[in-house]
């Protein structure tokens, strides 16, 4: 059995897909750190218990964050072959998008900003939507520095959008009321 630690990161480095080695605090490993965080709470989501339509739905989404982690972890003018890894692509975004129209079909339209919380699932949500903005301003400050996929910040950006509009649904399933925030 393939032991778990390698050693090789003790110096601070960590290797990247294609080859090459960078510092552990590089833009681009905290890009794709983020967006490992981000998975790890929507796996929390689910272990809270959601509707078998958002179950499937949030499975999908981790294996498509899988896909964009990789991408991340690959610079572009990389040696790794480009057949070995999944590139984001905008119908990933487009396909976000759908999803936000069907959610927010059976939702009341917001007149206020609402805080975070609600069910468990719902409050998780919401967390994961602040991860995922996170995700996507480190993406952002890398792509100012090195080349990324283009898709990559515009699936980030519809993914946030998405969690909060599903933490909203996930709440009004459990019918658990919005808290309004009132200045």
């Amino acid at each position: 059995m393939v032991k778990i630690y390698t050693r090789t990161g003790d110096s601070g480095e960590t290797g990247l897909f294609g080859g090459g080695r960078v510092g552990k605090d590089a833009l681009r490993v905290e890009a794709y750190g983020s967006v490992d965080e981000l998975n790890a709470s929507l796996g929390l989501v689910r272990a809270h218990g959601v509707s078998a339509e958002i179950e499937a739905l949030l499975s999908r989404i981790q294996k498509e964050l899988f896909d964009l982690g990789a991408d991340l972890a690959t610079p572009t003018d990389s040696s790794a072959r480009e057949d070995s890894i999944k590139r984001m692509d905008a119908a990933a975004t487009t396909a976000l998008e759908a999803e936000i129209d069907r959610f927010e079909e059976g939702l009341e339209p917001l007149q206020t900003f609402i805080l975070p919380g609600g069910c468990p699932a719902g409050a998780a949500l919401h967390l994961s939507r602040t991860i995922a903005r996170r995700a996507e301003r480190r993406t952002v400050t890398l792509a100012r520095t090195e080349t990324i996929s283009e898709p990559v910040v515009p699936y980030l950006n519809r993914l946030s959008d998405l969690l909060f509009v599903l933490a909203r649904a996930v709440n009004a399933q459990a019918n658990r009321s919005e808290e309004k925030w009132l200045p």
